[in-house]
């Protein structure tokens, strides 16, 4: 990738085409000790001295970055609950048919238990789905 890097940037293909769209990619080439010894001598006076100038890349504030990243990061963390509910409502109606199984004239209160505690365990799932998009969208 050097190689083919070098070749694109090599002085013919500079004076051919334009220094506005080559300069992008030469510059990690040029920035180069290596290269600047090389390149310098094969170019005139008023090219070599372009060589000196580094361009500087234009990025965002590196606070609002780490920010961003924080936010992804802990909504994602909250998200795991919800697989947590998903469990717990699979262990409700599992013990709802084991119930059922050893002991059938229990059969009304053991279905309202299993429904309180789907409800619980779906309240705790979206609880933490909440939190996780008012950590995304409201700090």
């Amino acid at each position: 990738m050097y190689a083919c890097a070098k070749f694109v940037t090599s002085p013919a293909v500079l004076r051919g085409g334009s220094r506005v769209l080559a300069r992008p990619i030469s510059a990690c080439v040029f920035n180069r000790p290596e290269s600047r010894i090389d390149q310098a001598a094969l170019l005139p006076v008023s090219e070599a001295s372009l060589l000196n100038v580094s361009r500087s890349f234009q990025t965002s504030a590196v606070s609002r970055d780490i920010d961003t990243a924080a936010k992804f990061i802990g909504a994602g963390a909250a998200t795991v609950g919800v697989a947590g509910s998903g469990a717990g409502i699979g262990t409700v109606f599992g013990s709802l048919i084991i119930g059922y199984a050893r002991n059938p004239s229990l059969k009304q209160q053991l279905f309202s238990y299993a429904i309180l505690g789907f409800a619980l365990s779906e309240a705790m799932g979206l609880f933490c789905l909440m939190v996780a998009f008012l950590i995304l969208f409201a700090m």
